[in-house]
């Protein structure tokens, strides 16, 4: 059976997953940058090569991106909370600086749900 943990590439890994951990809880479990490989390339040396975080009790990968990145809509990170005001806390906290494209409010299914960009163009999903 697999696992899916999402990787993101940055253009700052270190200060997105510091949001994020802000935002949501949690801790970096690892760090490994590209000085740390085989023959590295100088301008890239303390640039992270892989990290991994925990944030909102998932598990993500992240980089920092040694070229040009390009957001794209076609994957949004979905959060599902099983509390209304964990999901406003993490909704609210995301948002910050970020774009809501559809408010936090009731559901015709039940329950909570929103979308927001955040401040690094990661597209959420956050439902409760």
């Amino acid at each position: 059976m697999a696992t899916l943990k999402p990787f993101l590439f940055s253009e700052d890994a270190r200060a997105q997953a510091a949001f994020y951990i802000e935002a949501l809880g949690g801790e970096i479990q690892s760090v490994m940058t590209y000085g740390q490989a085989p023959a590295p390339h100088e301008d890239n040396k303390d640039k992270v090569m892989h990290m991994c975080l925990t944030a909102g009790g998932v598990t993500l990968f992240m980089a920092d991106a040694t070229g040009p990145l390009t957001r794209g809509n076609g994957i949004s990170l979905n959060l599902e909370f099983k509390s209304g005001a964990e999901g406003r806390r993490a909704f609210d906290n995301l948002a910050a600086g970020g774009r809501v494209m559809a408010p936090l409010e009731p559901a015709f299914w039940g329950g909570m749900y929103g979308e927001l960009e955040d401040r690094f163009g990661v597209l959420w999903m956050i439902s409760c």
